[in-house]
């Protein structure tokens, strides 16, 4: 029975520890050839813009060829960074222009994610 107590006080201390080494989650927006925007969530920006680069990224990027990374939000968690994805995506061309313009709060230029 003790080796049972210490197997479940293991697995809690290894939660606890992955719970502090816990990710960022970024929401950006690319600017296609086409002038579209295109926004996403990721937990490795270099990874995904990679990936977004080949050709293997979201169906939409595929043929709308991503030009720059043009916005970037950091979270903490990613239930945060999915909800403020949707709401990105729910904007107006227009609307996600105007935020584009304002600019992300990263304090890095977005392109600074592109690897």
């Amino acid at each position: 029975m003790k080796g049972v107590a210490t197997a479940a006080a293991t697995k809690r201390a290894i939660r606890v520890k992955r719970h502090k080494a816990r990710k960022s989650y970024y929401v950006y927006i690319l600017l296609c050839d086409d002038g579209s925007y295109y926004t996403g969530y990721t937990n490795n920006m270099a990874s995904r813009l990679e990936k977004h680069k080949r050709g293997s990224g979201a169906r939409y990027t595929r043929t709308r060829r991503p030009k720059a990374v043009v916005y970037v939000e950091k979270f903490k968690a990613r239930r945060a960074a999915i909800k403020r994805e949707r709401e990105i995506k729910a904007l107006s061309h227009r609307e996600k222009h105007e935020l584009v313009s304002i600019g992300s709060d990263a304090h890095r230029s977005p392109n600074e994610y592109l690897p």
